[in-house]
């Protein structure tokens, strides 16, 4: 299968919205990281504070890494376009192959730092006792409006 610079150049839109996307998040836990610090610092010590950090902590890591990856595919698409411009098909085949994957690699991340997110917001709705108790199946054949003793 042969690719033209049309192919690489294909993912430019994606990646760039992916990179925005990635920024927000960034951005939001960057926030966060700072509201909460504030709260350690005048004192605030509620349970979930401690575990909240260090889920952001590792979502920022995440963040960065699929940031750096993402880039990295970015930039590969930028070189395998000037190996098509040089008419190194093969060496652009490879350096497309490598930016696929860091795109790949760079989603896989994405869904771990979701999955995380996703623990963090229960974590934080932890203290609810009705919350912790709910799943997607209890939800389904429990009715909520029924009063709990």
């Amino acid at each position: 299968m042969d690719i033209n610079l049309n192919t690489p150049a294909l993912l430019f839109p994606g990646i760039t919205l992916l990179m925005l996307a990635y920024t927000n998040r960034f951005l939001a836990l960057a926030s966060l990281v700072r509201r909460l610090h504030e709260e350690y610092k005048k004192g605030a010590r509620h349970p979930t504070l401690l575990p909240q950090i260090a889920s952001l902590r590792r979502r920022i890591n995440l963040i960065r890494y699929m940031q750096a990856l993402g880039i990295l595919s970015f930039l590969g698409c930028v070189a395998c376009m000037y190996a098509l411009y040089r008419e190194a098909l093969s060496l652009a085949e490879w350096i497309f192959a490598v930016s696929l994957l860091s795109l790949i690699a760079s989603l896989i991340l994405s869904l771990v730092e979701i999955t995380q997110s996703t623990k963090a917001i229960e974590l934080e709705l932890s203290d609810i006792e009705e919350l912790e108790r709910s799943n997607i199946f209890y939800d389904m054949v429990t009715d909520r409006s029924e009063k709990k003793d």
